[in-house]
């Protein structure tokens, strides 16, 4: 009865609203009465029944009715759908092992490497669009996997040019193998076709040893090159030198004329070159 009653219906473009019409013995039916009665679900006709009747106004839309049903108003329920889509992992994110972390600045990969100790600690810089860095990812995952012990940690170019470039990293991938009180042990770069050179690294630096100091990490010079680009901020105090220089040995002087100032090292050579011409001639 409902797909009849949707097929017979005429439509009137007065002030853009929808009437229906039926016949007398359409009335009567126990179907249409249930229906004006508002215990029958509500059936709209939709555009497509209409054919060419030229009718344009709101749209119509089936669904079952809300109270009773007045004759003469139709009205629309709109229906909201949401879709989650879950957030997909990058490429350099995916076979992450627990021995792995990527390094946020110049202070955490100092901080990394000091607190690391006695243990082999594998810094990977990769970049986002490098295709060998890529490719190479999985096999990294796999010997971290396998090597529990030792410390894998990953720099993204992208995201920290400045403190690669103090570094001097300028291919990729490039790893660079540190340990304990010895500091850095070795860097070098590598692929899927060079991996030999990765695994012979790892299998000679991670026998088990002990230091005899504390952790020494990055070298003096990546460290002062890393506080001149702003990267890192300390203060670094310079290691004293054994022998004095010039200017120290001329200020000593002045402050204290009456004690004899020994000659620095440099006279000392100066001195010796001297008389070996002189014995020469």
């Amino acid at each position: 009865m409902a797909e009849l009653l949707a097929q017979r219906c005429f439509l009137s473009s007065r002030s853009g609203h929808a009437s229906l019409s039926f016949s007398c013995e359409q009335r009567k039916s126990p179907a249409f009465v249930a229906l004006r009665r508002g215990s029958f679900p509500r059936i709209e006709p939709s555009r497509s029944s209409f054919g060419s009747s030229g009718f344009h106004g709101r749209r119509l839309v089936v669904g079952a009715p809300r109270g009773k049903l007045l004759r003469g108003c139709a009205s629309s329920v709109p229906v909201q759908m949401t879709l989650a889509i879950g957030k997909s992992l990058k490429w350099w994110e995916k076979g992450l092992q627990a021995n792995m972390k990527e390094i946020e600045s110049a202070q955490d990969l100092v901080d990394s490497l000091v607190n690391a100790g006695d243990k082999l600690v594998i810094v990977d810089f990769f970049s986002s669009g490098c295709g060998g860095c890529r490719a190479l990812h999985p096999k990294i995952c796999q010997f971290a996997e396998k090597n529990p012990n030792v410390l894998f940690l990953q720099i993204n170019y992208e995201k920290l040019k400045s403190m690669c470039y103090s570094l001097h990293v300028h291919v990729l991938p490039f790893f660079r193998f540190y340990r304990g009180a010895h500091g850095r042990l070795g860097s070098f770069s590598c692929t899927n076709a060079t991996i030999k050179k990765f695994k012979d690294a790892l299998a000679k630096h991670s026998t088990d040893r002990c230091s005899l100091g504390p952790a020494k990490g990055l070298e003096e010079s990546e460290l002062l090159a890393l506080a001149a680009n702003k990267d890192l901020s300390f203060n670094y105090a310079m290691k004293p030198s054994l022998f004095p220089s010039p200017d120290d040995v001329a200020e000593i002087a002045r402050a204290s004329p009456k004690f004899p100032v020994l000659a620095t090292l440099s006279d000392t050579q100066d001195s010796e070159g001297k008389a070996m011409v002189t014995a020469g001639r």
